[in-house]
């Protein structure tokens, strides 16, 4: 599954192209400084965040615009919720020193707070979590499976092997033929006991919803497809009850609202990448079965 973004955060190095004056980007050629081994200049600059950090810019950047799209933030929201946050860290003499501290100049902690009060609006503008999803998914972690799989490049192959299962297949024997996972050559797709939270969650959500010893339709993740087995399943031991694992457990599904709501909003903003060296940089939140 795609990487958890509920933290994003314009970070200051992250920050530090996008910061770059326009004048730099269109452009001008200004020597930041000079060597004996020759000059340092604005283009050179860029270009060298650009190959180092630009993809993780670009991204950020482009979020951003995708979370506008829909949020806003006004400039009389944004001066109060930094005039409160600098009071929280103390006096003018202490603010400085957080910056020092930091590494980052004021701007770039304005533009810090800007994007954290975005990602607030449109976390915020999700739907609750209802108390019968939370006791669902604690339910899910009083289990443990023991399940295996077999892992095949294209559907096609994963339909042909479940047929050869349901005829009477071993499913060892097609694991060690089949399968793409090296491992699978000495365990034949057996993956042994695990509980929730131990597998990406396109696999865990078919795998734990399985009755024993019924063979799964393929499961597309970012691996490839999967062939799966539950074997057994047992009473898993917790630490927590109800109660105290709640707002975990709600915590992790408003990470995937957050997650599947960022990429409606960028299918919403219409990205069109002109750059080539960032064509598939948002594949990750626009195609995340494809990772």
């Amino acid at each position: 599954m795609r990487k958890t973004i509920l933290a994003l955060t314009m970070a200051a190095f992250v920050l530090a192209l996008s910061a770059c004056s326009d004048k730099d980007v269109k452009g001008s050629n200004e020597i930041l400084a000079t060597t004996k081994a020759g000059d340092i200049t604005s283009e050179e600059l860029v270009q060298e965040m650009k190959d180092s950090i630009g993809v993780q810019v670009f991204q950020n950047l482009v979020l951003k615009k995708a979370i506008e799209n829909e949020f806003k933030v006004t400039d009389k929201e944004l001066k109060a919720a930094i005039k409160e946050q600098k009071e929280e860290i103390g006096d003018e003499i202490a603010f400085k020193a957080y910056l020092e501290q930091s590494g980052i100049t004021e701007d770039v902690f304005e533009k810090q707070f800007e994007f954290s009060l975005l990602q607030k609006k449109l976390i915020d503008s999700l739907d609750e979590v209802p108390e019968e999803q939370i006791k669902a998914e604690y339910d899910k972690m009083k289990k443990e499976i023991h399940a295996r799989h077999i892992l095949l490049e294209d559907e096609e192959t994963a339909n042909k092997v479940i047929a050869d299962l349901k005829d009477g297949g071993d499913f060892a024997k097609l694991a060690k033929e089949y399968s793409t996972e090296e491992v699978a050559q000495e365990t034949g797709g057996d993956l042994g006991w695990f509980g929730l939270g131990k597998m990406i969650p396109e696999f865990e959500e078919v795998a734990f919803a399985l009755e024993e010893k019924v063979i799964s339709e393929p499961v597309k993740t970012s691996f490839g497809y999967h062939v799966i087995e539950v074997l057994e399943s047992r009473d898993a031991e917790i630490e927590g009850t109800l109660e105290e694992l709640t707002p975990k457990i709600e915590e992790g599904i408003k990470a995937t609202l957050f997650e599947d709501k960022l990429t409606e909003l960028l299918k919403n903003a219409d990205v069109k990448i002109k750059d080539e060296s960032f064509k598939g940089s948002l594949d990750e939140f626009l195609k995340p079965e494809e990772k």
